[in-house]
């Protein structure tokens, strides 16, 4: 799909890109990710030629679009930023269908796309439709963002740092909102991001750039297990199987059967804590070492469908849960359990 060869960008004596190579295949979601300054929006922008490269080749789908017209490349290419850039002066539904218009779409088509793209970042175009950008919340705002760079159905899509605005509970659910719209849809999406564990989270392959050169390329269990040097483990920390329950959620675990969810409304009665389910297996294993016992299990209504305890985050709650996730987890307990037991001894000696 995207093959960047040789891609440099000098700014005078200043080099901010240096010899990037990578290969990116159709329906993946790619992260670059690196220290302030390392290259990655950059890089990002070169893709549409937002930035113009100093050198290299930037082929997609077999055609140098260096040699195409930018206008018409940008057109072609879904666009999400960070503080969305909606207009404030049209509706929703016409920020939409911005680029449809653009493409020359008739006015009932396009219409008919905004609402169908609206529905499926799960914003009810009959509700939100008519309203102005100024009317939405942030996570609304980015919702719609997202919805406006589908609308064309481009084979690509760019996001630069589109969720650092927002507060951390709205990120986790456009994190796992983009997840299922990827699982429905299969966009080629190039995502960057100072989050690491957002990063591991999304990615199907990561980037990580120091001083505009890659210096590692591939899968987050690849850069978490196998770091190409000292640089890389060192950007990922010191505890990998924890960085790695990034990658699920408590749906992955959650235990949903009748009895359970009735235990789950129980325990919640008698002051149990909940969470949703698309919080990060982290937070809840976090929240079960601090004193929880159990965790009642909630749909996006409030509901409750399950519950989790940390047995099913060690051995997995449910049959669809990968072993993967299932190894991670138990290893992250342990070794939280672990650094639990040595603060307290430590905290002991000190007595």
């Amino acid at each position: 799909m995207i093959n960047l060869r040789g891609i440099e960008k000098h700014y005078g004596s200043v080099t901010a890109l240096n010899q990037v190579n990578l290969d990116i295949a159709r329906g993946e979601l790619v992260v670059l990710i690196g220290p302030s300054g390392c290259g990655k929006s950059t890089l990002l922008r070169t893709v549409n030629r937002m930035t113009e490269p100093s050198a290299g080749q930037i082929i997609i789908d077999g055609l140098n679009v260096l040699e195409s017209d930018p206008v018409l490349l940008r057109r072609s290419i879904g666009y999400v930023i960070q503080n969305v850039g909606l207009f404030p002066h049209m509706t929703v539904r016409e920020n939409v269908a911005v680029v449809p218009q653009l493409l020359g779409w008739d006015k009932a088509k396009r219409l008919r796309r905004a609402d169908e793209m609206l529905e499926l970042v799960r914003l009810d175009p009959h509700k939100f439709g008519a309203r102005y950008p100024g009317q939405l919340s942030g996570g609304q705002q980015q919702r719609v963002g997202i919805a406006r760079a589908l609308a064309a159905d481009p084979a690509l899509l760019l996001m630069d740092e589109p969720f650092s605005a927002v507060d951390p509970i709205t990120r986790e659910q456009l994190q796992e909102e983009l997840l299922r719209i990827q699982r429905d849809v299969r966009k080629t999406i190039l995502f960057v991001t100072h989050d690491i564990d957002e990063a591991i989270r999304l990615a199907d392959k990561i980037c990580l750039l120091r001083d505009g050169a890659v210096v590692q390329y591939g899968d987050p269990d690849t850069l978490l297990r196998q770091p190409a040097d000292a640089f890389v483990a060192q950007f990922f920390g010191q505890e990998p199987a924890l960085r790695r329950l990034a990658r699920y959620s408590v749906a992955d675990f959650a235990r949903r059967d009748a009895v359970s969810v009735a235990a789950a409304v129980a325990a919640l009665s008698a002051g149990a804590a909940s969470v949703p389910l698309h919080t990060g297996a982290r937070t809840a294993l976090s929240r079960l070492l601090g004193g929880q016992q159990q965790l009642a299990v909630t749909d996006e209504a409030g509901h409750v469908v399950g519950q989790v305890t940390l047995a099913d985050l060690r051995l997995g709650g449910t049959a669809s849960t990968a072993g993967a996730a299932r190894a991670a987890v138990a290893a992250a307990a342990q070794a939280a359990t672990y650094a639990g037991d040595a603060a307290s001894s430590g905290r002991a000696l000190a007595a």
